[in-house]
């Protein structure tokens, strides 16, 4: 509850925690639109291939345009910031934290193996990257004295900051999710008809402003069961082999639809991850709906905590043992500078993994034919199903993040998940894939 002031310290000390941005997307500008009124921070350079856009970002936020540098020499000894169209002189300057927001799963690995290696803090705002060898990062981190760390502002870090609450707190954690709008057709999703399941303007989706691959995969299932796969592996909570059931309920009924099946929820398992739809089977938005928040569920651990869960307003189940705690909104860039500040303050990750429990792999929207190509998360072909990660390995399933651009070796039927002995892979992937195996190798049982 100290890290302001920390901050200030480092601001009085003239020693500002000097940050590397990798993408200039909606993430990265939102951080970069708090990063100047934040003490003790300098970004001394944003890298992003398309460097108009990055440029279009500094200015989107009123960034001076005198406090933007031709070098990334000038911007450390000036304290003013570079726009780069290559990443590479992040790693080689004197930077303490990489924020890796690309998006790209395959390069976010890469950046990531980059920054450990130079002695850098890595928040990775990819969490595609995360869900795909976070485990074996954080490893790999963990031996270098780095912090790689969930980035605050997106779900997952804030949930694993409920997680810790409770669990601090002397409770069991039953269930760590968020909320999302789903429909049972969803996972047919594709970029063709995705803007038939958004509540945008026709003339917002004919601009050109918006990614339909990447609001495909927002909805068609993929994007939430990444998160819940960074959270399972972080929190050591166990997925159902099922999928998340995206059960429809608003915030009262958290602790009745996230509690174990065995007592009348929709857990498959004592400790795990679910997301909650905030709207009924039929479409229809649910008053007081879990939206844009994320929760965690606890179990009394004696009838005298149960009894302070009935005795207060606090919606538990109808049994008094389950109550939930809920955040809810998520504030995504804007509050970025918590995982920073307390990986360079306190060298602690706002969520990390801890080990191999859950997985996302890529399960057919259609019937697939051999000879077909994949195109990944948000595309056409298939949407990622959250599974645990002892059922992924053992199946030989293929993880979504690995199935953009891949031909199939054999037919895949509808609502099937595809193999790796479904596809021939890309053997230039070969840090990606070195990476994947020694996440398969910490799959906990």
């Amino acid at each position: 509850m100290n890290l302001h002031s920390l901050l200030e310290q480092r601001e009085r000390d003239g020693r500002p925690i000097r940050v590397g941005l990798i993408g200039a997307g909606r993430f990265g500008t939102m951080y970069l639109a708090q990063a100047r009124n934040i003490p003790g921070v300098h970004v001394v350079g944003i890298a992003d291939i398309n460097v108009d856009r990055a440029k279009g970002a500094l200015a989107l936020v009123d960034w001076p345009a005198d406090a933007v540098a031709a070098d990334i020499d000038a911007a450390i000894a000036d304290r003013t910031t570079v726009v780069l169209p290559d990443a590479a002189p992040l790693f080689d300057a004197d930077i303490d934290v990489i924020v890796e927001a690309t998006g790209n799963p395959i390069i976010g690995v890469e950046h990531a193996l980059r920054a450990i290696a130079t002695g850098k803090h890595i928040m990775m705002v990819t969490v595609e990257a995360d869900a795909l060898a976070g485990p074996a990062l954080a490893q790999r981190a963990q031996k270098a004295g780095v912090v790689y760390s969930m980035a605050y502002g997106d779900q997952p870090a804030l949930i694993m900051e409920l997680v810790d609450w409770a669990r601090t707190s002397g409770f069991d954690v039953v269930c760590a999710g968020k909320g999302a709008k789903y429909l049972e057709h969803y996972h047919e999703m594709n970029p063709d008809n995705v803007w038939e399941n958004w509540e945008f303007s026709k003339e917002l989706t004919d601009s050109g402003q918006l990614n339909p691959y990447m609001h495909t995969s927002f909805r068609d299932g993929t994007k939430a069961s990444i998160e819940m796969a960074a959270v399972a592996n972080a929190a050591g909570l166990v997925p159902s082999d099922s999928g998340l059931t995206f059960t429809p309920g608003n915030v009262e009924e958290i602790a009745t639809i996230c509690r174990p099946a065995s007592v009348g929820g929709v857990l498959a398992n004592d400790a795990s991850v679910e997301v909650m739809s905030s709207v009924t089977r039929a479409g229809e938005w649910i008053p007081f709906n879990t939206q844009e928040g994320v929760f965690v569920v606890v179990k009394a651990t004696n009838q005298y905590v149960s009894g302070c869960f009935t005795e207060y307003p606090w919606h538990p189940d109808p049994t008094g043992q389950y109550a939930a705690l809920y955040r809810p909104y998520h504030y995504v860039g804007l509050e970025l500078n918590i995982s920073i500040a307390n990986a360079v303050l306190r060298g602690v990750a706002t969520g990390s993994p801890k080990g191999f429990y859950g997985d996302v792999v890529a399960t057919a929207k259609k019937d697939l034919a051999a000879g077909e190509l994949l195109d990944g998360e948000g595309g056409y072909t298939v949407w990622g199903k959250l599974v645990s990660a002892e059922t992924s390995v053992r199946n030989r399933l293929l993880p979504v993040a690995l199935a953009h651009h891949v031909p199939l070796k054999n037919d895949v039927p509808k609502g099937q998940s595809v193999s790796w002995d479904d596809v021939v892979i890309d053997e230039s992937l070969a840090t990606a894939l070195e990476l994947r195996r020694e996440t398969e190798a910490l799959v906990h049982p």
